[in-house]
């Protein structure tokens, strides 16, 4: 446990939390004193993720929910009530040539990746507004930022993200709720094969893939004190690949 503990006396919702960047930012909120809700579909990885939080005197809970199911999403909105701290991490990816993706798998990708943040923003942040704080991480990834091939339609994921995400610092700051997105590079995680992740990581200034810690470090930032005056930004941590 850290000695510091910025966020104690807050609650947060993590999406996506029970595996690489959405674990290792749940654990590290909770580390920082919040009480953390793991959102996730496998209530086994879920438990997993609480124990090893309270097991270092931390507060957990799980909270299962299919994002892509409209009454699931209200109902986890429900479970999670007036949270401070909104994480919305969860999402798919699909690489492949654009002439490969059907429809089905298109719609699955904004689904996942665009819908269900904004209707978990819709629910959540004017109950934040309503309390005058809060703040929103929304998980972006440096695709939505450059060209990258085989990944148009997710790419156009990550790009609606930024976007709402500035159209939502516009619209809640102004109460107090702080919007802000972090644009990932790569990043080891169960979900991409490492060789693609170090083949892209070779591909930046710091020429390495990150740890997921090192991304759940700048989400922990973003939703301290310490960012209190950050919002509408979009944070790139990706190793500089954006930079060049």
């Amino acid at each position: 446990m850290n000695e510091q503990r910025e966020l104690e006396g807050l609650s947060a919702l993590v999406t996506g939390a029970t595996s690489g960047i959405g674990k290792a930012a749940a654990e590290q909120l909770a580390w920082q004193g919040a009480e953390t809700i793991v959102h996730g579909r496998d209530a086994a990885r879920g438990a997993a993720v609480v124990d090893a939080i309270t097991n270092e005197g931390g507060k957990a809970r799980f909270a299962a929910a299919d994002l892509s199911d409209p009454a699931q999403l209200d109902d986890l909105a429900e479970q999670a009530g007036a949270v401070d701290i909104l994480v919305n991490n969860a999402g798919i990816s699909w690489p492949g040539p654009t002439a490969d993706l059907d429809v089905a798998t298109f719609d699955r990708l904004f689904t996942a990746n665009v819908r269900a943040p904004y209707f978990l923003v819709a629910a959540l942040a004017s109950k934040m507004a309503a309390r005058g704080s809060g703040s929103i991480i929304n998980i972006g990834s440096m695709a939505g930022q450059v060209g990258m091939p085989g990944l148009a339609a997710y790419s156009a994921t990550k790009g609606a993200l930024v976007s709402m995400t500035r159209s939502w610092a516009a619209e809640f700051s102004p109460a107090g709720v702080r919007v802000n997105a972090v644009a990932v590079g790569p990043v080891y995680t169960p979900i991409q094969p490492v060789e693609v992740a170090e083949a892209i990581g070779a591909t930046t200034i710091m020429a390495r893939v990150a740890q997921t810690a090192e991304i759940a470090n700048v989400i922990v930032f973003l939703a301290s004190p310490k960012a209190s005056y950050i919002t509408g930004a979009v944070v790139a941590a990706d190793g500089g690949r954006t930079a060049i």
